[in-house]
Parts: structure tokens; sequence; C-alpha cells
């Protein structure tokens, strides 16, 4: 069939024929109005803000040059900075920072970065950053000075697990101790879970962090603080003077108090073991000795 033939194709059929729809003026006549259209609806853009990354160790971490170089200069505390090997550019300045503030700075293979934040444009640098805030040594001390009693703190030395730190605090702040010390390297930091385990006492707790023990227990000393270290081989506590201005250090879980640390102490303070087992966890060995004190400074 030619399209002379086909009716589609027709002129007399063709302008007289409704369009597909229907909807113009020649199918409805002249009174037609055509209907407004609605408006679109404007597209909301929608920003996201990007997951707070959390590491195994509980701490945030901070990728990437500015965001590092911003909680450098902000009001938290950064517990840590790892940078890729052969990182250049503004990388140096926040070297500069880090150390000017104390921080610790770790040079660490590329791969290692990835992986501490695999979602991240990292730049070659990524800190770590604690959610809670550190006191500081003058705090500690007018907290003494305000209870109106010797100063009677807890030195901890590389407590590693998360729960005993927690634990310890919370017992520090039952006994009305005035703070907790602890190291900066091969120690737990302030995490959730030590929050957890803490129940609350981290609010309460000045907790400092040093980067030299040795030098913080030669620093208390000078200041008129007797320095105990919680070992097997010394004095029973139960007998010992416990009065006045202390300090007792707990070792780490595996290895006890470190051997410098342990020449720098006054004295050594041990517990009485009448089972087979010789050795308390590191938490309820804390906990038997502040509540020796509290008991000697409640009853002189």
């Amino acid at each position: 069939m030619s399209k002379k033939e086909n009716k589609r194709f027709q002129d007399n059929t063709r302008k007289t024929a409704p369009k597909r729809g229907g909807k113009n003026r020649r199918d409805y006549g002249d009174n037609y109005e055509p209907r407004a259209r609605r408006p679109r609806p404007q597209r909301k853009e929608i920003f996201l803000e990007p997951e707070v990354q959390v590491g195994q160790d509980g701490l945030e971490v901070v990728a990437g040059r500015n965001p590092v170089m911003e909680v450098l200069n902000g009001e938290r505390d950064v517990e840590r900075i790892f940078i890729a090997e052969g990182a250049e550019g503004s990388i140096s300045k926040i070297v500069a920072i880090a150390r000017e503030q104390g921080v610790i700075v770790d040079f660490v293979p590329k791969e290692k970065i990835d992986a501490m934040a695999p979602d991240a444009k990292h730049q070659g640098v990524v800190a770590k950053v604690s959610e809670y805030k550190y006191a500081s040594m003058e705090d500690v001390m007018e907290k003494a000075r305000v209870s109106g009693e010797d100063p009677f703190l807890i030195i901890l030395d590389e407590i590693t697990d998360p729960h005993n730190l927690g634990a310890i605090i919370r017992t520090a702040e039952c006994v009305g101790a005035h703070g907790v010390i602890i190291p900066k390297r091969r120690a737990c930091s302030l995490t959730q879970t030590v929050a957890l385990s803490a129940a609350g006492a981290i609010e309460k707790m000045p907790v400092v962090q040093v980067t030299n023990l040795a030098r913080t227990i030669e620093d208390l000393k000078k200041q008129g603080i007797w320095i105990g270290a919680a070992d097997m081989d010394g004095e029973n506590y139960m007998t010992a003077n416990l009065t006045g201005p202390i300090a007792i250090v707990i070792g780490n879980e595996g290895k006890g108090v470190g051997r410098l640390v342990k020449e720098k102490c006054d004295f050594v303070l041990s517990i009485p073991m009448k089972g087979t087992i010789n050795s308390l966890n590191a938490s309820n060995a804390a906990a038997v000795l502040m509540y020796g004190i509290r008991r000697a400074r409640d009853t002189k």
C-alpha cells in the first residue's frame, strides 16, 4: 500500500486528526484552556557529615592535612600522629606543631596509613584523637588543696587493658584520690571502653598524661610526695606507713613496674597472698592499696 492510498497520509484526514494525547485547541474547540503546569520541586542538596572513624583502640581517627592541623590547633587532645614515609610539603609544619605540643609523631609505611583510614583521603597523615580531655598536674594539686588533704595520686606504668584503666579510675574516684597519671607511650589512653568501665568516674577524676614517668616521679618527690611501687618483694601494705602526701605506682599487667620507674620510688608495697595464685589483677591490686591508704588517712 502506498502512502497516497493510506488514510493516515491523506491531507483531508491528517489535518483534522487529533494528536496523541488530545491536548490541543483543535481537539477541544476555541474554549480550550491548557492546564497550568505544576512547578517542578527544587532539588534539595543533602550534605552528609562524614562518618566518624574509630580505630580498634577506641580513639577517633582524623585523616588529612587540614583536619589534622585543625585538631592540633583546637581544644581536643591529640594522642599520636602517623605520617607516611616520604611525605613532603605541609607535613613539616604539622610535625613542628606536634613536637612543640609534645605529641608523639610516628613515620610509618603508607600502607599502614591506608589501613588506619581506609575510606578517607588522608594525604599521608592521620591523627589519633581522644574523646576525653586530659587534666594538668596543676589541676590535680588544686583538687588536693581544695579537699584539705595531702595529695593522693595513682601512677600507672604501662597499663594496656582499657577495662583495667577504667576500673582503676573508678576506684580512685571512690576512695577520694586526687588524680591518676598515665604515660603517653605503650599504655592505654582515654577511650570509650575506658569511660564505660569507669562508669562515669572519668568525668570527675583528673587524668594526667605525661611523656616520661620517671621524670614525673622526680618532680613529685621535689614537691614532698612519697612514691610507693606495688611489687611482690615489698613491705606488707597493712603494716606500712601510708599517711601523708603519697602516690602509688601500679605496674603493667604482665611485667609489673618497670625497673627505671621502680628505682625512682621511695619504697615498695606488697599485698600478702595466701592462695595458690601469687598475683592479683592490676585493677584489683590498685583497689586494695588505695583503700589501704584511705583507711590510714581516716584512722590516723
